[in-house]
């Protein structure tokens, strides 16, 4: 049985001021093939050899890579395990014992909808930006958020010994069983818009969510809103709550309960926000204001007012968080929260870099920015 395996590289150019094009692709070179035969069973691996000689990996890529601090026994014992299985090292084997790979693995998580594309470019060309800056690779890693093997999926790239560091983006980097797992593999993590449960656990970079609800509900009490829907986002992405806790914090200076705002849990995308204000309406409650927590729930929620023959915001004010590059697009544009995705993304990488050097570093939080636009506007009696 033979195989022809041909290894390609992608030329793909870079935009200076922002996130490459999905249709700037250049084109693919075939840099080398060969053909091989394959064994009928699997190769002997570095981990084989280090279960037989009874060591650890390290030492093993140690030993074969004729490294110094290893006790002659143990040498021995793993020169006679290698040769019994016929192990023979490989590339992988010499950057384990040099001790770097130069390169970043990021995690996001992947999703049958393509309601988040926008994010996750943002958030990989800004971390692909940062690499760049260091002289490091940057490898991204999608991964469906859902147990029971997600976190697996997450580790198998450091149990791999194939990076320096990890960059986690939400919901993974809520995640303290899985920051302290890679910890526990000395490996330096950085988390990306984490909650505040994690923030202490892990160096990182994120927008002060608190900050950013309670902003936008003092700009919407000064409109004078009183009566108010919030479409909250998933379970998982408790950055997604803190909005919602800060945009309470806001209304209750004005005597407003978080009882007395009708919510709807959606799932950061178009169609639970068009859902989300099917509910509203279906609830018999009539808010003035409407706030998603997220642009693309927010778009959704436009979407179905108009359809309801709503006209926005003479009859309601809808407002979302994050400022999306669709935002300033939809009708009317949307008010909403701007946070820097891809510049939160770069800082990321010259964490990343800090923590690989062996610097420890505090969790950051960046500034909301309120974006006035045209998809609210002031109301009097309430």
């Amino acid at each position: 049985m033979f195989l022809q395996r041909t290894k390609c590289v992608l030329f793909w150019p870079q935009n200076r001021q922002g996130p490459v094009s999905t249709h700037s692709a250049g084109p693919v070179t075939c840099v080398q093939t060969e053909t091989r035969g394959i064994m009928p069973r699997q190769l002997p691996t570095i981990y084989d050899v280090a279960l037989l000689a009874g060591v650890s990996r390290a030492t093993v890529s140690r030993v074969l890579n004729g490294g110094a601090l290893v006790a002659e026994a143990t040498r021995r014992r793993v020169q006679d395990a290698a040769a019994s299985l016929r192990f023979k090292p490989n590339t992988q084997a010499r950057l384990l014992a040099g001790g770097r790979s130069h390169t970043v693995v990021l995690v996001y998580p992947a999703t049958d909808q393509h309601a988040a594309t926008w994010y996750n470019l943002l958030l990989e060309s800004g971390a692909l930006r940062g690499c760049n800056r260091h002289g490091l690779q940057l490898e991204t890693h999608l991964v469906y958020p859902d147990p029971p093997h997600s976190r697996e999926r997450v580790l198998r790239p450091i149990d791999l010994g194939t990076c320096d560091g990890v960059i986690l983006a939400p919901p993974f980097s809520d995640d303290p069983e899985l920051i302290a797992m890679i910890q526990a593999r000395h490996v330096p993590v950085v988390c990306v818009a984490a909650g505040p449960a994690t923030r202490p656990q892990a160096a990182g970079i994120g927008m002060d969510e608190q900050a950013a609800g309670f902003e936008l509900g003092q700009y919407l009490l000064s409109l004078g809103h009183r009566r108010f829907a919030f479409l909250l986002g998933p379970k998982a992405h408790f950055a997604a709550d803190e909005r919602f806790g800060g945009f309470c914090r806001a209304v209750a200076t004005a005597g407003i309960a978080p009882d007395d705002i009708l919510t709807s849990r959606g799932r950061f995308d178009f169609a639970s926000g068009r859902e989300g204000f099917d509910a509203i309406r279906a609830g018999g409650s009539a808010p003035t204001a409407i706030i998603c927590a997220n642009d693309e729930m927010a778009a959704g929620a436009l979407h179905a007012a108009h359809e309801a023959g709503l006209a926005i915001p003479k009859d309601l004010s809808i407002v979302g968080f994050d400022d999306a590059p669709f935002a300033s697009l939809v009708s009317p544009p949307l008010t909403t929260i701007a946070q820097p995705i891809f510049a939160m993304a770069q800082k990321a990488a010259d964490i990343i870099v800090a923590e690989i050097n062996g610097q420890r570093l505090p969790y950051e939080l960046t500034r909301p920015r309120l974006v006035i636009r045209n998809s609210a506007r002031a109301v009097t009696g309430g």
